[in-house]
């Protein structure tokens, strides 16, 4: 892909932070989605890509617009895979709470991961985690291996979790070893990509969380040069169905980083929403709005932070 289309996909982003953004505090979570996949949509319509969304707000008969399946741009320009959460973290936006973003990613046609809308189990880590941390292996002996393979002791280790009773074990067995841990109540992409940032506060993100995000997260991490498995938790026997219609007879098939997102030319792009660790919220002035994005390119590893002043209507600098 062009990197020049890395500016027209942070486009997309800003859009639908601007539009979910008016509504922060306000209570109306699905209702700061929908300006969020409207703006988003909007956007997309306009590149000169032919696009086809592989992850987005649902199946054909569960959304109107981004669902799976849906192409989007001009029809002319790269054929690639579309990846969306136009607002992740509806409950932090509807509450004013820290860590709400836009965020997608894209890759060549056929290099993302077509993941249900179910459950995975995650664990993900930086650069030195790779080939040290495994899924199956406990949550000590994961931050031994990491401990070790960073030449750190396992006390200065902080281990990032959605803050779920399903992952209480994990949170005990943390805690008990001797790491830190830092509950999350949404969003689980950003925490995901701190931990393979340097000096960010986060070493590991364990746990399960949405299989969608999942793949979108696993873009920025192989940018980052970290490392994630993953492995998808059917809930029921539809849910088994697609696993085996995705050729995983295996319900316990561990999906490495490959799996994942194939090849090394694949954009990650964010754009912050309320204030968070990775990226500050939207800031609305008088006449103009401050968006403050990210974008990662898996082929180069560059981390580009991008801020971006936009002049604003009457009707949205309110």
């Amino acid at each position: 892909m062009e990197r020049e289309l890395a500016l027209e996909f942070v486009r997309v982003t800003e859009a639908a932070a601007l539009a979910s953004g008016r509504l922060i505090g306000r209570g109306d979570k699905n209702g700061a989605d929908q300006l969020a996949v409207d703006a988003m949509r909007s956007v997309l319509k306009g590149l000169n890509i032919r696009g086809k969304v592989v992850i987005g707000e649902g199946e054909m008969d569960e959304a109107p617009m981004l669902y799976i399946g849906e192409e989007v741009g001009t029809g002319e320009g790269d054929a690639v895979d579309i990846a969306v959460d136009p607002l992740e973290g509806t409950n932090l936006v509807a509450k004013g709470m820290p860590g709400a973003i836009a965020v997608m990613a894209v890759a060549p046609r056929g290099h993302l991961l077509h993941a249900p809308d179910m459950y995975m189990e995650k664990v993900v880590a930086g650069p030195s985690g790779a080939h040290v941390i495994h899924l199956d292996a406990s949550i000590e002996e994961n931050l031994r291996a990491l401990a070790n393979a960073s030449q750190r002791d396992v006390s200065e280790l902080t281990v990032v979790l959605l803050d779920r009773e399903r992952h209480e074990d994990k949170i005990r067995g943390i805690q008990e070893i001797g790491a830190r841990v830092k509950l999350i109540s949404d969003g689980d992409v950003s925490p995901a990509i701190q931990a393979c940032l340097p000096h960010s506060g986060v070493d590991m993100l364990v746990g399960s969380g949405g299989a969608p995000e999942g793949v979108i997260t696993a873009v920025a991490v192989k940018g980052l040069g970290g490392t994630m498995q993953g492995r998808l938790i059917p809930e029921d026997d539809v849910q088994l169905e697609r696993l085996r219609q995705m050729g995983m007879n295996d319900s316990r098939h561990i999906l490495e980083l490959e799996d994942l997102v194939q090849g090394d030319d694949a954009f990650y792009v964010a754009t912050g929403i309320t204030d968070g660790d990775l990226l500050k919220g939207v800031q609305y002035g008088k006449e103009y709005a401050t968006t403050y994005s990210v974008v990662i390119h898996s082929k180069t590893g560059a981390v580009r932070y991008i801020t971006t002043q936009h002049r604003m209507g009457p009707m949205t600098a309110k």
